[in-house]
């Protein structure tokens, strides 16, 4: 009999640790691209194409979830799970740096002075740093559950 690790893959708290990455990576980009000054900045760039490549792997590993929910049958291979908690490793670190240097880059234009960032822009700068962090949270929570799983294969 197979181990159940709450929020390993083909879990429903799996497929809540997904839609909350999908939802925060999506909320992080569309506060980020609100305003279009942001590619004045690398970070600001990087956090874009970071949360590009999240919010795509954040749902599509959601409907193998949602499918393994509902249908109940997805077989747990050694190999498939190993490329998850690779992918979610990957873009769990990309994410914390992103959110990171985001982050510090608003920190910086705030102290600074208002003809650099308008209070408008950097509050929304601040909002999307901020849901960054949330979305790395529940990825590096993902998989840290996917690790735990995969010496019971």
């Amino acid at each position: 009999m197979m181990e159940q690790v709450p929020g390993a893959l083909g879990t429903s708290a799996s497929l809540a640790l997904r839609l909350g990455q999908a939802i925060f990576a999506s909320a992080s980009l569309l506060f980020m691209c609100l305003d279009v000054e942001f590619y004045s900045y690398t970070s600001f760039s990087y956090l874009v194409t970071v949360m590009g490549l999240v919010t795509p792997w954040s749902v599509s590993l959601a409907l193998v979830d949602a499918y393994s929910v509902f249908i109940k049958c997805l077989p747990r291979q050694p190999r498939v799970l190993l490329i998850v908690i690779l992918g979610d490793a990957a873009l769990s670190f990309l994410s914390l740096a992103a959110a990171s240097s985001t982050a510090s880059v608003t920190s910086l234009l705030v102290t600074a002075s208002a003809s650099f960032c308008p209070s408008k822009s950097c509050s929304r700068y601040q909002l999307s740093a901020a849901m960054a962090f949330l979305s790395w949270f529940l990825s590096f929570a993902s998989t840290l559950f996917n690790l735990w799983l995969l010496p019971s294969l």
